[in-house]
């Protein structure tokens, strides 16, 4: 397991160690020993998995402390623009985001701590992302902010008339208009 770093702190990218072979491949998506061993002390406490079709744009999502999650993230079938945007007031990187292609072919993990809003856009024709969460969600401790965000200027890599978005996610505000606690 190999760790990147993104340059933004506490941020990461994890690697497995893929085992490829005439019959297919085999990997550990997650070891706590593992984890353990690289200073990553996550208790996660659940998984969770969505499936969705090209040009769905989910996010920015976070929830607000005391309820607020680490996730690991990783790509089942497909492709997605995997995007976390630093939402920790005294953070060097604050209002900066990280985004990065995972796929069920690179096989590459997101590690997204607390204090980050997280979205992600389809690029291929379906997608199932699965993610482990350290924390269980609390509806009255939603939070977002507009994918749209100009001040973010997040390319999606999905053109405006293609993208798939939420009632919900279409009226998050801007970063400048969010409210958030970290």
């Amino acid at each position: 397991m190999l760790i990147k770093e993104t340059g933004i702190d506490g941020l990461i990218i994890i690697e497995p160690k893929v085992f490829n072979d005439d019959r297919g491949y085999f990997f550990e998506s997650y070891s706590k020993q593992k984890f353990n061993d690289l200073n990553l002390n996550i208790d996660f406490i659940q998984d969770n998995e969505s499936f969705s079709s090209f040009g769905v744009i989910r996010g920015l999502h976070y929830q607000l402390e005391p309820y607020a999650q680490t996730k690991l993230l990783r790509v089942v079938s497909g492709k997605i623009l995997d995007v976390a945007v630093d939402l920790r007031r005294h953070s060097p990187t604050f209002g900066k985001y990280y985004a990065i292609e995972l796929s069920s072919d690179n096989k590459l993990q997101f590690l997204i701590p607390k204090g980050f809003a997280h979205g992600l856009s389809v690029l291929s024709d379906t997608v199932i992302v699965n993610y482990k969460c350290d924390n269980y969600y609390n509806k009255e401790s939603e939070g977002g902010i507009s994918y749209a965000d100009p001040e973010l200027g997040i390319d999606w890599k999905i053109a405006k008339d293609l993208a798939i978005v939420s009632e919900k996610d279409n009226i998050l505000p801007e970063l400048k208009d969010a409210v958030f606690n970290f």
